[in-house]
């Protein structure tokens, strides 16, 4: 067995479902989930329709690389949509079976597991895979606090140059879950600058980069911010994107890794022994996914519509931050992040996700204590009704509040 596999710590959703032992919802509730940030718009038809026209592909092994058209269709919605230069579909870009999968097994590239304290630095909270997957690869991750007096802001500078040394792998993830949080240029200017000078590659996940609010201003990518500082050839560079929020098919496992060409020849080299070759009929619905937009802009309505009514209901008495992009809201907490989701869902039958269970205890505090993270992702009417709750719900702790505050010792 390997004995890396007890390094591990179970999954936040594991974690939430032991904190919930013993509550008891409100049976004339029903309930609402805003713990999972799992897309359930509607699915477009016409990808369901190119996904069963090409059921015939199934008597085929698929190949590692995917298909040529799939790979020219993921290059032209990059460099249309990040304003690239150019971008080589026979080198640069690579289909994967969705994003999970394919930061998992890049890390297993990447990392070299003969290497004494060798680091992936993370952001803290954080997506558990890129911790997972560096444990697993036999490294070590390295914490950075996302900092709330600074934006969210994730601060290299805190980074010891001790770390810096032994880091062969920086995990980015812009827009941020859970904070949609977008990185600007400058502050990859500096990461790019930090990965010149110690050689570290950069991963980015950018599976939130389609759900913003402004259709006039989309989150600047990882590759976008590299062709404007004139970085040719993306050095060091691998950025991920996903088709399960953008197009509301998270049950496809439809992604891409585009970026450095060295790196992805021996991404690909890996996923040939690893089994990841995307299913034929898949490749043919993400091909039509990548070349639609429409639907896609209908998709950003409808969170866009969410957001804003349950910022109206729920923000003069739970104070809420307003995201860059993606479908969070991380909102503080009046009393532990824990208890407040307990009291929830004993109250209010409504389900979110403790900040503390997204994050490690790192450099004197946990990022994400006294936080929860709440995922609209169900229709408008569940959302009203779940602000609704969550109002009454406020409202209660702060009387209670007030009549400890006001009661005789």
């Amino acid at each position: 067995m390997n004995p890396r596999l007890e390094r591990l710590q179970p999954y936040p959703f594991e974690r939430l479902r032991e904190l919930m032992q013993g509550v008891v919802p409100n049976p004339a509730l029903r309930p609402i989930a805003l713990s999972v940030g799992e897309p359930r718009h509607a699915t477009p038809t016409f990808i369901k329709e190119a996904l069963t026209r090409h059921l015939s592909g199934l008597s085929h092994y698929p190949a590692t690389l995917g298909s040529d058209s799939l790979r020219a269709a993921l290059a032209h919605w990059l460099q249309t949509r990040f304003a690239l230069p150019s971008l080589d579909p026979a080198t640069e870009v690579l289909p994967t079976l969705g994003s999970r999968e394919a930061l998992f097994s890049l890390t297993q590239v990447l990392m070299d597991p003969d290497r004494a304290e060798a680091r992936a630095v993370c952001p803290n909270p954080f997506y558990q895979i890129y911790e997972g997957a560096t444990l697993l690869a036999g490294g070590q991750p390295w914490f950075v606090n996302a900092d709330p007096a600074r934006g969210f802001c994730v601060d290299y500078s805190t980074v010891p140059e001790t770390v810096w040394q032994n880091t062969q792998v920086v995990f980015t993830c812009s827009p941020g879950n859970p904070t949609g949080r977008v990185m600007t240029l400058e502050e990859w200017r500096t990461l790019f600058e930090l990965s010149d000078r110690y050689g570290f590659v950069i991963v980015s996940d950018e599976c939130y980069s389609e759900i913003y609010p402004d259709e006039s201003r989309p989150p600047l990518g990882s590759l976008q911010a590299a062709a404007l500082l004139g970085r040719t050839g993306y050095p060091r560079l691998i950025a991920m994107g996903s088709l399960s929020k953008r197009s509301n098919v998270p049950g496809m496992r439809s992604a891409y890794a585009a970026g450095d060409r060295t790196l992805l020849k021996q991404f690909a080299l890996y996923r040939t022994y690893h089994g990841s070759a995307m299913n034929p009929a898949v490749q043919a619905a993400s091909e039509a996914a990548w070349q639609d937009e429409t639907h896609v802009q209908d998709n950003r309505r409808q969170y866009r519509e969410k957001m804003e009514a349950f910022y109206a209901l729920v923000h003069p008495h739970l104070p809420l931050d307003r995201p860059e992009a993606g479908f969070y809201y991380w909102a503080r907490t009046p009393i532990a992040d824990t208890e407040f989701a307990r009291g929830l869902m004993r109250d209010a039958h409504v389900s979110v996700l403790p900040g503390s269970l997204l994050a490690r205890h790192a450099h004197g505090s946990n990022p994400g204590q006294d936080r929860i993270r709440i995922a609209l992702v169900g229709t408008l009417d569940e959302t009203l009704e779940a602000a609704h709750r969550l109002v009454a719900f406020t409202h209660t702790l702060q009387e209670h509040a007030h009549v400890l505050a006001t009661s005789p010792d």
